[in-house]
Order: structure tokens, then C-alpha cells, then sequence
């Protein structure tokens, strides 16, 4: 299959291939997207919840050849008599609550447990926060309500994703079980502290360590590790946490701990919370790791781009920093594919604020080498990372270049939000391409952007600033009556697009300049309707047009419209509407009755 899929390409014109099973389901618009991933995401969940705990349903006994690699797992339990083998079963299938009930039973039996078991059951307590790993996404109340005390007394706003982690209980089975081991090795110590760090207990972390040191017993790098990305966390000024860090590692070179790529890493994202040291002292960083040959991973270069970069940071030094880390990740990262999910978002996020459209080219290059495409994370990082990179193509590229990245990335891999095509538009204007907007409006409807009042002003007022050849202006007005229907449609259909002035005004000025009078006419008697006032403008138009049809009549009733709206320029109009036509006298008594109505109203104003 992969010697098959590598003679093609991809097809920016079909959808996405998780959607391709049910062309249907296919997804027209951005809400419709998302939408659709909660949905298959929750299929996901509520499948798994029902095939694992009975797998025994599921299987096909008519499989001429069984392929065990391809059966679901065995998630009942099969030993039920008190004893340690049953322990290791309850262990392997990773049922928390039930592995310590019967840790518990064996030792009220006076059953000595083996000091593997022991420690495999210390291990999975520490891994889960001594809770049984849960399988869908919803947190326990308690667990709610701890973080929300943590998130304001922190006085910031946390992910619903931080909203929902587990903290560290006091006295909690992994202590307790801790406690009753007749002989505590570097093992048992190790999965404590790396479940306490965890957890967020930094605190009592450390004071296992110091508990361990004073027992004689030298800790694991993983040991290490943990503290050192703890570290931070337990001192307050940017110093007091390098001389922490610092005294760590000087305390794995005593006990001839050999650091390897995780320890670098965990150092690197301590550095992010030690303020002004960490530019310096990440170089040391790096260099310590080529003088052990450690290769840097993508997880490193992204721990040193957020520790060079800061959103309030701007000048040609940071830029030149950035530029420079970025170029060296480039130079490793083509054989790397283990990084976190935000590497690439937050690298075209730091393209995006430098403007550097060569580095997002060649970040984007990197994503697109082997699997590493597999790395962006899920829709939600997809979307922010095109987004950042459509966003910075409509601002540094020609509209040509935009357009190609807009037919490759829409709505295979992004469908933009109503910002990304309000850039697109104003691309079109600084290259004047506005004979385009037309186009751009069926996709903006497609994706079901067109109820947004603001982007669909930016397109009213980008057709109706300038003139343009015949078959533009004609494309134009039919855009207008589309978006002209859209407000007509009133507050009961889905689009709630509420008439203002200036989009009366913008779509009147399109008809006229279409030569379509009559809608045009149509628009101005609107703006009585919908209590707008047309601006001085707009009538100015209106003239105009009139005199290249020399209707006399129709110059009469736009004197009269614009004295209803009591407007300043009604004298004025009156005057050179009386000199361009040739007028009745009852026609010239007419708009002398307009103008003194207009005087009189001005006076007792």
C-alpha cells in the first residue's frame, strides 16, 4: 500500500481522507468540519468504551487464520482465587483499583508479595495518579473543582484540558503502599517522585529525594529528569531555580548518572521559566549536548525557539536568534519525527510575527518530509497552523502565489476562518485583482462565512470603492444581489445579517455603476424603509447616472428623496438638477418647494 500511495499525489480538490468513507458526511464548511471531528472522535470513544471491556463479543470464529496482532484485546479478568498471580494480571490489564484490592487481600492473608510485583504495582499506581484510566473525556467533579481553586488562585484561564488533570492525593494508595514495602530500592523511590512531579506534588517530590539520598540509594536518570522539570516549580526567583537545576545535575555527575536526550529536554523547558538566564544558558545547553553526543531533538528546538522568542520581543537581534535556531532545525530534523504536536504551529506562529515568509516556506518543506506531516497534532493545530501560513502568504506574497497555496490547502487541509479570508481579500486589493472577488464570495457562502457582517462589508466596500470595465462591474452587481438576498432573508433564516448604511450604500453604488438603475432605485427607496440615511455620495451618483440617461423625472424624485432625509446637500442638488435638465415650470415649482422645505428645517434646527 505505501509503494502504491507513493506513484500519486495528493488531490487538493477532494476532502480530507478521514471524511472519504461517507462523501455525505463530507464537510462544507469550517463549523461543519469541526463538528464532524467531535462526532468521530466521540464514535471513537464510545466504541472503545464497549469493545474493550467485552472483547469476547467481538471476535469471528469463522477467521480461517487467526492474526492475534489484529484481535482485540483481552480486558476481563480470568483469575479470581487471592494470589499474586492474579495481582500481575489485574496489573498487565491496567486496573488500578482492582490491583490494589488484591495487594490489599494478599497481604490481610499474610501472602509475602515478590518486590517485582510490588514495584509494578507501585508503578501503575504513579502512572494513572491512583485512579483506573478513564476512557472517555469526561473529569471527575473533584478533580474539577481542585483545578478551578488552582486556576483562580493562579488568576489566569487554563485549557479545559489542564482543567481536567489529576492531582496528587495526600496519603494516597501509592504512598501507603510505598510505606508497607519491607525494602524500598531506587525503583520504588522512582516511580513516587515521577508520579508526584506528575501530579504536580513538586514539593513533597523533592522531600522523597532528600528521604531517598538519606537512605543511601543513588536515583535514576528518570528520577532526574522529573526533578528537573519540577524545579521550577518549587522556587520563586529565576536564580533560586538555575542554582536548583544546577545543584541536580551536579548531584547525577556525583552519582555517575550518565544524562541522556529526555534530560536535556526537561532542562531546555525548565530554562523557559527562569526569565533572562535562559538565552544564555540554553547555548550551554546545546553545546554540552554535541560535546556528549546527544543529537538535539525537534522536542529541543522547540524548548529554545520559546525560550529565544516572546511575543513582546521584536528588533533585528531577536529576529536574527530565530532565524538562526530555525535554520538549525532545519539541518537536523529531516530524519526526527518525534516532537510535540505545537512544534510546527508555534515555528509558523514566530514566521508570522517576523514576517519571514522563507522560513515558513522551509518549515513547511520539513512538515511535508517522510511521515512528519503525521506530527501537526489534530484539527484544531491543523487549523492554526495553516491559518498562520495563509495568513502570512496574503501579506508577503504575490496574489498569484497566494492563489496556488489557496486551491493546494482549501478545504483538503484548511478550511480558513472568516480572518484568513478577509486577508485573502485584501491580498486582492494590493494587487489589484478585485476582479476576483466574485470567485472568492461562492467560496465564502460554501464555507458559511457568509453571515459574518464585517466580512461580508470588507467585500461590499472593496467592489464599490473603484470603477471598473463593464464585465467586472457586472460580476459585481451579481455578487451584490447575492449578498442583497442574504439580508433579505431576514432574522428567522440562519443568516442574521442586519441592514446597515454603509452596505446599502456600497450595493447601491455597485448597481449603478453596473448600469442596473432600477435595482439600484429599488436600494435607495430601501433606505426609507429601513430608517438609513444615504450619504451625499451616493446621491452624487445617482445624478451622475441620471444625466447619462437625461431623465428628467427620475431628477425630480431624487431631489425629493434627499429633502426627506433632510440632507444639507438638498439646495445644492436642487440647483444643478435645475441646470442640467430642461424642466417644466411646474417641475421648477416643484423643486423650489424641495429646497425651501430644506431651508426651513435647517432654520428650526
Amino acid at each position: 500500500m505505501q509503494a502504491l500511495a507513493s506513484t500519486v499525489n495528493r488531490d487538493p480538490t477532494a476532502p480530507h481522507y478521514m471524511f472519504q468513507d461517507d462523501p455525505y458526511l463530507t464537510p462544507r464548511t469550517s463549523a461543519e468540519f469541526f463538528a464532524l471531528m467531535f462526532f468521530l472522535s466521540s464514535i471513537f470513544l464510545s466504541s472503545t468504551e464497549i469493545i474493550l471491556p467485552l472483547p469476547g463479543v467481538w471476535q469471528n470464529d469463522c477467521c480461517v487464520s487467526v492474526l492475534q496482532c489484529l484481535m482485540p484485546e483481552t480486558m476481563e479478568l480470568c483469575i479470581e482465587e487471592v494470589s499474586e498471580a492474579a495481582l500481575l494480571e489485574r496489573i498487565m490489564l491496567r486496573k488500578v483499583k482492582a490491583a490494589v484490592d488484591m495487594y490489599d487481600q494478599l497481604l490481610q492473608a499474610g501472602t509475602t508479595v515478590s518486590p517485582d510485583a510490588s514495584n509494578d504495582l507501585l508503578d501503575l499506581i504513579c502512572l494513572y495518579g491512583d485512579r483506573d484510566p478513564v476512557q472517555d473525556d469526561k473529569p471527575e467533579a473533584e478533580d474539577v473543582e481542585v483545578q478551578e481553586e488552582g486556576r483562580r488562585r493562579k488568576g489566569r484561564l487554563r485549557r479545559a484540558s489542564d482543567l481536567v488533570r489529576i492531582v496528587w492525593r495526600e496519603n494516597n494508595n501509592a504512598e501507603r503502599i510505598f510505606n508497607l514495602l519491607p525494602e524500598r530500592d531506587t525503583r520504588a523511590y522512582s516511580a513516587l517522585i515521577r508520579g508526584m512531579v506528575k501530579y504536580g506534588a513538586h514539593v513533597k517530590a523533592f522531600n522523597t529525594y532528600t528521604d531517598m539520598l538519606n537512605n543511601r540509594l543513588t536515583a535514576d536518570v528518570h528520577t532526574f529528569n522529573a526533578l528537573i522539570s519540577a524545579a521550577p516549580e518549587v522556587r520563586e526567583r529565576y536564580t533560586e531555580k538555575w542554582d536548583l537545576i544546577v545543584d541536580l545535575l551536579n548531584q547525577m555527575n556525583e552519582q555517575k548518572v550518565k544524562p541522556n536526550l529526555l534530560t536535556f529536554n526537561a532542562l531546555l523547558k525548565a530554562l523557559r521559566r527562569c526569565g533572562s538566564l535562559a538565552r544564555a544558558q540554553s547555548l550551554h545547553t546545546l553545546s554540552e549536548m554535541k560535546a556528549m553526543g546527544i543529537a538535539p531533538s525537534l522536542a529541543s528546538f522547540d524548548h529554545v525557539l520559546g525560550i529565544f522568542y516572546k511575543a513582546d520581543s521584536r528588533g533585528p537581534y531577536i529576529n536574527n536568534l530565530i532565524d538562526q535556531v530555525i535554520h538549525a532545525i532545519l539541518n537536523v530534523a529531516l530524519t526526527l519525527f518525534s516532537l510535540p504536536v505545537n512544534f510546527f504551529s508555534s515555528a509558523m506562529r514566530i514566521c508570522l510575527d517576523t514576517k519571514d515568509i522563507e522560513a515558513a516556506y522551509k518549515v513547511h518543506d520539513l512538515l511535508r518530509v517522510g511521515e512528519n506531516w503525521r506530527m501537526l497534532g489534530d484539527s484544531f493545530q491543523q487549523s492554526i497552523y495553516y491559518g498562520r501560513m495563509f495568513n502570512l502568504l496574503c501579506m508577503m506574497e504575490h496574489i498569484d502565489v497566494v492563489l496556488k497555496w489557496y486551491k493546494e490547502l482549501i478545504p483538503s487541509l484548511y478550511y480558513p476562518n472568516p480572518q484568513g479570508m478577509r486577508d485573502l481579500l485584501q491580498a486582492l486589493d494590493t494587487d489589484n485583482r478585485l476582479d476576483m472577488i466574485p470567485q472568492i464570495w461562492k467560496d465564502i457562502r460554501r464555507m458559511g462565512h457568509d453571515n459574518k457582517s464585517d466580512l461580508v462589508d470588507e467585500l461590499l466596500s472593496l467592489m464599490a470603492r473603484d470603477k471598473h470595465s463593464p464585465e467586472i462591474q457586472e460580476s459585481f452587481a451579481v455578487c451584490a444581489l447575492d449578498v442583497k438576498s442574504l439580508y433579505e432573508q431576514g432574522q428567522g433564516a440562519r443568516m442574521a445579517l442586519e441592514w446597515t448604511a454603509t452596505a446599502m450604500t456600497n450595493i447601491t453604488s455597485v448597481l449603478l455603476a453596473a448600469q442596473k438603475k432600477q435595482q439600484a432605485w429599488d436600494m435607495l427607496k430601501l433606505f426609507k424603509t429601513k430608517n438609513r440615511v444615504p450619504s451625499e455620495e451616493l446621491m452624487e451618483e445617482f445624478l451622475a447616472s441620471i444625466k447619462s440617461s437625461n431623465d428628467p423625472q427620475h431628477a425630480m424624485e431624487l431631489v425629493q428623496i434627499s429633502a426627506s432625509f433632510c440632507l444639507p446637500s438638498t439646495p445644492k442638488l436642487a440647483e444643478r438638477v435645475l441646470q442640467a435638465f430642461e424642466l417644466s415650470e411646474e417641475q421648477k415649482s416643484q423643486l423650489k418647494s424641495a429646497s425651501e422645505v430644506k431651508s426651513n428645517t435647517e432654520s428650526r434646527t
